[in-house]
């Protein structure tokens, strides 16, 4: 008898909802130091090869640096309230911009450098706003927004 065994890959669009506890200045790879007011953030961003393990590289505190978002988690000050996703063989990340980015200020060149988008982070000053900002672009598209809250670890 064979049998095979398949790895279950899936694909999502994301957004990561980040509290800044404090104003800090961060350095973001190669975009240089970066003024971040206290509040809450979006960053959208695309999960090709496997959701789970990039919610989990991005709920890691240890992690080698790689995507601008990396260096944005890693501050001190930087804790991620939620995650929320949608899983799809197709790739939702730019349309998901566009609708936060009525509501949410852009933080420049962040996040999209493999795309036209102005920004991948947008900022909120609180999280309600942030959280409706979130869930009414996953609904404009009829996508199926799940969340991993339960998994989140509020502390670094």
């Amino acid at each position: 008898m064979i049998i095979f065994k398949f790895k279950v890959i899936l694909m999502a669009t994301y957004c990561i909802i980040i509290n800044l506890i404090d104003d800090s200045k961060i350095q973001i790879g190669k975009l240089g130091n970066i003024e971040f007011k206290k509040g809450y953030y979006i960053y959208v961003g695309s999960a090709l090869n496997s959701i789970k393990g990039r919610i989990e590289r991005h709920l890691r505190n240890e992690k080698k640096l790689f995507w601008h978002i990396d260096y944005l988690l890693n501050s001190p000050n930087s804790r991620i309230k939620d995650v929320i996703f949608e899983k799809s063989n197709d790739k939702w990340e730019c349309e998901i911009v566009e609708e936060i980015a009525e509501n949410g200020t852009p933080v420049n060149k962040f996040g999209c450098s493999d795309c036209k988008c102005k920004s991948h982070l947008f900022y909120f000053k609180n999280s309600h706003a942030a959280d409706i900002s979130c869930l009414n672009a996953f609904n404009k598209f009829k996508l199926k927004a799940e969340k991993y809250s339960n998994l989140i670890k509020v502390e670094k």
